[in-house]
């Protein structure tokens, strides 16, 4: 008899953090005025919930202690529809960016903010920009100083503005109290190929994108990290004025089919929770201290 392997459950993840809070903004639009800018995260992640309910679905947000400041419902929503409720970080500043005392100060806040919120531990933790890198690698104790059990920091790719290309590809423990789940990639021509999520799956074609993760899935035999944000799936956001070409093309190419790709890929794999992927159930189901 012909014996196939079981399929693989896959983390599908989003970072929650409106468009004006985008890393490649950051020279454009001043963090003083964010107060001022049009908040559209909230019926963008309605939007996400409405359909992963519909398709029966389970992720892990990674939601900005700024966001779920102003709109803590959205957080409630988030815990109250099955998903896991995972940090990144308060004020989307850069890991990079910081030194230890100032990451620690925005990882703790952001982490005890969203557990008073929501009335469960938050376990997980997602660096702005993957801003995790060989300059910053006190960052890890850091984390399991703050008492987060994993990150999902790490992009083991070539990038101008992040990225640790030759850092391991899926899950490993950095130290014995912190796993880090890096971002997936499709390891071919000697080089890791970007295949989880993001710009790279708004500009290439989806039956490409389709392969890679199948690849992961039949060749590594390993769950594939998927990311992608609110504003990903949002055509009507405002247009930002002023922006390099190159920006301009990274963050709008191809939001008007966001969606429809997405319908497909759900469609297409099982997906599921970060902290019930890679960590033991009794570790996810703990209650916040």
């Amino acid at each position: 008899m012909l014996m196939t392997s079981a399929p693989i459950t896959n983390a599908l993840t989003i970072d929650v953090e409106d468009y004006f809070q985008v890393s490649a903004f950051a020279p454009y639009i001043p963090r003083s005025t964010w107060e001022q800018c049009e908040c559209r995260v909230e019926r963008n992640v309605m939007r996400i919930l409405d359909l992963l309910e519909r398709r029966g679905v389970h992720a892990t947000f990674f939601t900005l202690g700024w966001i779920a400041e102003r709109y803590p419902h959205l957080v409630r929503r988030i815990v109250q529809g099955g998903h896991e409720l995972a940090s990144h970080g308060y004020g989307h500043e850069r890991a990079s960016d910081l030194d230890e005392r100032a990451f620690f100060a925005d990882i703790d806040r952001a982490k005890k903010l969203l557990e008073d919120l929501a009335g469960r531990a938050v376990l997980g933790y997602r660096a702005p920009s993957f801003s995790i890198g060989t300059g910053n690698l006190w960052a890890f104790d850091s984390l399991s100083r703050a008492g987060y059990q994993y990150s999902s920091s790490v992009y083991p790719i070539h990038h101008d503005h992040y990225g640790m290309p030759d850092s391991p590809r899926f899950a490993y423990r950095v130290n014995e109290t912190l796993l880090e789940i890096p971002v997936t990639t499709l390891r071919l021509f000697n080089r890791n190929l970007p295949s989880s999520g993001g710009g790279y799956f708004r500009l290439l074609p989806y039956p490409l994108s389709r392969w890679m993760l199948q690849q992961v899935n039949a060749d590594d035999r390993e769950s594939a990290i998927f990311y992608f944000h609110p504003w990903e799936i949002d055509d009507e956001q405002p247009r930002v004025p002023g922006i390099d070409l190159k920006t301009r093309f990274r963050h709008y190419v191809n939001i008007p089919r966001m969606a429809d790709k997405l319908e497909s890929l759900l469609a297409d794999f099982r997906w599921g929770r970060m902290d019930e992927i890679f960590l033991a159930p009794a570790a996810a189901a703990r209650p916040a201290p």
